[in-house]
């Protein structure tokens, strides 16, 4: 498995926001949900605002692979648990980059809820 390259952390991890679809189970992809995505060291990670009873969160628990668009990066991505030591960093990535929105919307972000559905999104090959 092969990390993000330089440009590709940067590009995504500077988007205002990034496109996140899950794959079904028939190999096609869910529909798209406009979410934010946070930069941590040599990854990039996602939560669901509205925790784990979200229809996106919920899908990519099914597989664990889908695509991501952001930044002009398009990829396939498979969606890891990340580890929840990382946590108060992200809250962290969460308030400094999106600083510009309200205290209670960077609330949801950074509540237990939220931190429950942390993922790192890990880039995967598309050769078979």
């Amino acid at each position: 498995m092969t990390g993000w390259t330089s440009q590709e952390l940067n590009r995504v991890g500077t988007a205002e926001e990034l496109e996140i679809a899950f794959l079904r189970g028939d190999g096609t992809l869910g529909r798209p949900r406009t979410i934010w995505v946070v930069p941590h060291e040599d990854g990039l990670y996602v939560r669901s605002v509205n925790g784990p009873t979200s229809a996106w969160f919920r899908g990519a628990q099914v597989r664990h692979q889908g695509h991501i668009s952001a930044g002009g990066i398009d990829k396939d991505v498979t969606f890891a648990d990340a580890d929840p030591d990382l946590n108060d960093a992200l809250d962290v990535a969460y308030r400094d980059k999106y600083r510009r929105y309200s205290t209670a919307t960077l609330d949801r972000i950074t509540s237990p809820e939220a931190r429950s559905t942390t993922i790192q999104l890990v880039p995967r090959s598309t050769t078979s």
